[in-house]
């Protein structure tokens, strides 16, 4: 139930008002610098800390609380400890750092601390870009959005409107199958279902009784949706007009130039200064030259 991602909330901020085109590319490229390894791992994780700063000073000024989203992300904890053993079971090819422990014939090397924790921030980093999307960006403009970009493939006959509305859709509906979720495991647990307890066996077969009904739940809702939408004339298939216009504004441009500047300083710094530890890459080389 922390997870906020699906849900738009509804204030007059300047992330808000961005055109949801604009806020589709800008938030694409921001996904580019999550991806950047740079070849000393303690620079990587400061650069990814410093980017998850910049995702949540943009959360920040969307009003979005930023309490939930780290609540969102500290409910990942599971993960995290899942990726620290795989990483230290898994030998280190080509160390950088050097050897955390020996014991015996097995050795932990401080590259596998680091490359799990820096899978956890590219995730966390990914999940904050989702959450500022779709909890700043109204269903109608997403859907308008993601069909603007489609466009161009009417020329080959592919229904973008339909894939369009797809997609929206399903992002609408993942915080509806979570409170939907969360209602069917209230339900079980009163009627004797323990989720918390007991062996393998014994909370397999309680995830089955929340798992079935949850999947006959989100049929019959998308059954309805289905209803719904034909009921009040809606055909994929029919040419479509709006009675609604999308001009880009100042602000668009503005969001355009802070994340290019953003985008710009992480490209310069993973190029030139990609095998540089972050103490060399801070204080290291020359910033009146460059």
């Amino acid at each position: 139930m922390n997870i906020i991602f699906g849900r738009y909330t509804n204030y007059n901020s300047v992330v808000h008002r961005i055109d949801a085109r604009v806020k589709i590319a800008l938030l694409i490229i921001l996904i580019v610098p999550i991806f950047f390894r740079f070849r000393v791992p303690s620079t990587s994780i400061i650069m990814s800390v410093i980017l998850l700063i910049v995702f949540l000073f943009v959360i920040f000024i969307s009003k979005t609380k930023v309490k939930t989203i780290l609540r969102s992300i500290a409910s990942m904890w599971f993960l995290l400890v899942f990726l620290l053993i795989v990483y230290i079971f898994v030998p280190v090819s080509d160390p950088v750092i050097g050897v955390m422990f020996t014991a015996g014939n097995w050795t932990v090397y401080w590259d596998s601390l680091y490359d799990c924790l820096y899978i956890y921030l590219r995730l966390m980093l990914i999940i904050c870009i989702a959450m500022i999307l779709t909890s700043t960006t109204k269903n109608t403009d997403l859907t308008y959005g993601f069909e603007w970009y489609m466009s161009p493939l009417k020329v080959i006959k592919f229904p973008s409107h339909a894939i369009a509305m797809t997609l929206s859709i399903a992002l609408r509906f993942i915080p509806t199958i979570i409170e939907e979720a969360q209602r069917i495991l209230k339900a079980q647990e009163s009627r004797g279902i323990d989720f918390s307890h007991g062996g393998l066996g014994k909370r397999f077969t309680a995830i089955i009784a929340l798992i079935i009904p949850l999947f006959n739940s989100a049929f019959t809702r998308s059954d309805e949706l289905a209803h719904a939408m034909e009921a009040r004339g809606y055909d994929p298939k029919a040419k479509r007009s709006r009675y609604q216009k999308y001009p880009l504004h100042w602000v668009d441009l503005y969001a355009t130039i802070f994340v290019l500047a953003v985008f710009g300083v992480y490209l310069y710094l993973f190029i030139a200064h990609r095998d540089m530890s972050i103490v060399n890459l801070i204080a290291g080389y020359d910033l009146i030259h460059w």
